[in-house]
């Protein structure tokens, strides 16, 4: 594995790959639902690049990036236990000059559920996925459907400024208790990680209300906020939208997204399911 820290030696390792090339773009602190995106991009390209780069501009005043988990050595072992062909780990300023070009999300879908309690998040998000995606020139790029959002405005910045790359969106990868994986669950107390086992068992409660014929998506979500409500100090939404992230009043099967987003203590967590 080569592990490449700035742009002119990842270029040169990178015209050495042949064939399809599989790009997992992360921000590190690895966990098993990054392993999950690289292990299938593994099998279904040529070579495989991970970057992991802790990117400033989606972080809003306030927010956690300094303390933001920077495990170096163990994604550089992780990524290379796993095959990976290039690691490419740039700083800010290999990244960003001082006066930079912008890519705006969109006015509405780039500024409800996540973007409405981050507003400009989704600016920052877009802008340095599109870096990568320009750097790396990937034949597929993979993203989880945990964040659903984030995965919906990348698809839609592929279409519209025609980047010639596939988007395939991955599931979400679980602890066995069914906490969904992040990299800031290291935050919660464990106290705070058993109150977390709410927002998993709320979304599996949503799904054994439609596949009982409950469509009213109100009645949804008057049952999910009294699952979480308890055990969380504040819930920031409980959403269910289709699969452009339109608020719905009826479950559409094959195009539903219960989306929930809280904090527990300091740590937010956002979970969902697609139905």
């Amino acid at each position: 594995m080569i592990v490449a820290r700035d742009y002119k030696s990842f270029i040169e390792a990178r015209s050495k790959l042949n064939g399809s090339v599989g790009f997992v773009p992360t921000m590190g602190a690895l966990h098993e639902g990054h392993l999950s995106l690289i292990k299938k991009s593994i099998s279904q390209n040529s070579a495989t690049v991970v970057s992991v780069f802790v990117n400033p501009t989606q972080f809003l005043a306030g927010e956690d990036l300094n303390k933001y988990p920077r495990p170096e050595s163990a994604d550089i072992k992780i990524c290379e236990l796993a095959k990976v062909d290039i690691l490419y780990m740039p700083t800010i300023e290999q990244m960003y000059n001082s006066d930079e070009l912008k890519i705006s999300a969109p006015k509405i879908r780039g500024y409800i559920l996540e973007g409405a309690n981050r507003p400009g998040h989704f600016d920052g998000v877009l802008q340095v996925v599109m870096k990568l995606l320009n750097i790396v020139k990937p034949t597929n790029a993979y993203f989880g459907k945990k964040d659903a959002q984030q995965l919906i405005l990348i698809e839609q910045m592929v279409k519209d400024y025609f980047i010639d790359t596939n988007i395939v969106a991955c599931d979400i990868v679980r602890e066995p208790d069914g906490l969904a994986m992040s990299s800031r669950n290291i935050y919660l107390s464990p106290n705070q990680r058993i109150r977390a086992l709410s927002i998993s068992k709320a979304l599996k409660r949503g799904v054994k209300m439609v596949q009982s014929g409950i469509y009213d998506t109100n009645q949804i979500k008057d049952t999910i906020r009294d699952v979480i409500e308890p055990e969380v100090d504040t819930i920031e939404y409980i959403a269910i939208t289709d699969r452009r992230l339109k608020e719905i009043n009826s479950i559409k099967l094959d195009d539903t997204i219960i989306l929930i987003a809280v904090k527990i203590g300091s740590t937010r967590l956002i979970d969902n399911i697609w139905i």
